[in-house]
């Protein structure tokens, strides 16, 4: 597909300072762009990058438009990220088209589920007992969609999603395990993305609920009963133990754990590989690590904080010791 830097203004607005009838016959990083590419600046880091360009047109900020000039054809816009990533969903609809709609032949389908006209259910999917999937929802391949739970509008789910799993809910009894039978359901808002292989496990007794425009990766775990709040993100492996309740505008970085019955307020953002082990009540950027080394040096660390809360015991003990001194 081609498209004039004109049509591309026409979609999405910015400010144009070159040929509008620039044909652009892809879209490419700074590095990889040749002469018939759009490509983007993120961040002024890039400013080296951005001279030695070859797209035939690149989105900059405001604050790089001095830079942009001396290399050709740009287009200002106030969040090139933002900007560029609407371009994609242009060049997607241009060479694709709209996602086909219906039932795959090869999918099952209990006959008591709902599935909106307007959906678009993959091959080998299985959507069973009570489920209810909302206009514009796309199920990749083999995605299963547990009994009752439902999906909003608009929203995808790729391949290998399971929706509505048991719960991981055993009572002990004189060192056997007894199912506790996981009655609830779960709940998934609208224009929710849910990457390849994630699990998100039926409640308990209430449902397992993930709110409006919630973004999640690959390989992620939610367990049962968890809440999500609108417009949370998390990247992938993260692991959300049952209980656990995320605010909204919330994100969670790759391979990151929070523990179950926790709470993180609105607006948490969680670094990659932390682990949570508290509620966060408070907006902010939190971590919790402990850093890469040299294996030696990390044993020898490690050795040292298994010994922290004695030699915190001494601190205070020598203190009180110095106090007791001054003034006597």
């Amino acid at each position: 597909m081609t498209l004039p830097l004109g049509t591309i203004i026409e979609a999405l607005g910015g400010d144009l300072h070159g040929d509008p009838k620039t044909p652009i016959s892809g879209l490419a990083t700074l590095a990889s762009a040749t002469s018939g590419d759009l490509s983007f600046v993120g961040n002024v880091r890039y400013r080296q990058q951005l001279a030695q360009c070859r797209a035939a047109c690149v989105v900059v900020g405001p604050e790089m438009q001095a830079e942009a000039i001396t290399r050709g054809a740009f287009i200002v816009a106030p969040r090139p990220y933002l900007y560029f990533a609407r371009v994609t969903q242009l060049w997607k609809r241009g060479t694709q088209g709209v996602p086909s709609t219906g039932v795959h032949a090869s999918a099952v389908v209990d006959p008591s589920a709902h599935i909106d006209p307007q959906a678009a259910i993959g091959p080998l999917c299985v959507i069973e007992r009570g489920a209810r999937i909302g206009a514009g929802t796309v199920l990749k391949a083999r995605v299963t969609v547990g009994e009752n739970c439902v999906i909003g509008e608009r929203c995808l789910l790729h391949s290998g999603v399971v929706i509505g799993a048991d719960g991981f809910g055993f009572a002990p009894d004189d060192g056997v395990w007894e199912k506790i039978e996981q009655m609830g359901a779960v709940r998934i808002g609208n224009d929710v993305e849910i990457g390849a292989n994630t699990c998100i496990d039926r409640g308990a007794l209430d449902d397992t609920v993930i709110e409006d425009g919630v973004k999640l990766d690959n390989l992620i775990q939610i367990g049962h009963n968890v809440r999500v709040g609108r417009h949370t993100a998390m990247a992938a492996c993260v692991g959300i133990a049952g209980s656990a309740t995320i605010g909204a505008f919330c994100t969670v970085g790759g391979a990151a754990v929070i523990l179950g019955h926790l709470e993180l307020a609105d607006r948490v953002n969680i670094s990659a590989a932390s682990v949570v082990m508290r509620s966060i009540l408070k907006p902010g950027h939190y971590t919790g690590l402990f850093p890469i080394d040299d294996n030696d040096q990390w044993e020898k660390n490690a050795a040292a904080l298994k010994r922290l809360h004695s030699l915190r015991q001494r601190i205070v003990a020598l203190e009180k010791m110095a106090k007791q001194s001054t003034t006597s």
